[in-house]
């Protein structure tokens, strides 16, 4: 299952590292993040939202599938 933020990331040219930086995670916790495997924090979604993709719906971004 792979969230919708891929999706967008890839739309905005986001990278997995950049967003691993922007979160201060490795590459490879955002890479699990995004698959599903492990969960995005409220801290990290609140900051994902307001400072890095705030025209985007937050429901949208952090589930899977179509909206």
């Amino acid at each position: 299952m792979t969230l919708n933020i891929k999706k967008v990331l890839d739309k905005e040219k986001i990278d997995t590292a950049a967003l691993a930086n922007f979160l201060g995670v490795t590459e490879r916790t955002v890479r699990n993040k995004i698959l599903g495997v492990t969960d995005f924090t409220y801290t990290e979604v609140a900051k994902i939202k307001r400072e890095l993709l705030p025209e985007y719906d937050t429901e949208y971004l952090f589930s899977s599938g179509k909206a």
